[in-house]
């Protein structure tokens, strides 16, 4: 199964761009990759594994911004299609 986190988070001020900083740091250092700008990803090996980071993430969440938790099957994320460019 994997975690995708996906968000948006203001960068407007100092201590906005600083909790962006924070939360994005937080998701690398839990082993969370980037798939795009603001879209990381994670594979747990199950339910269980999901849900801890799932309540590790909700814990961390920054004060403003919108933050997108989803899991998909690894079935699911095998179909994903990656196009660079044309």
């Amino acid at each position: 199964m994997w975690l995708f986190a996906m968000f948006d988070l203001p960068v407007d001020t100092k201590k906005a761009r600083r909790d962006y900083v924070r939360f994005r740091d937080f998701l690398l250092k839990e082993g969370f990759c980037m798939l795009q700008y603001s879209v990381y990803a994670r594979y747990c090996a199950s339910e269980e594994r999901t849900e801890g980071f799932r309540r590790r993430i909700r814990l961390e969440l920054p004060p403003d911004g919108e933050v997108r938790l989803l899991s998909v099957t690894d079935r699911q994320f095998g179909k994903m299609e990656v196009y660079y460019g044309k």
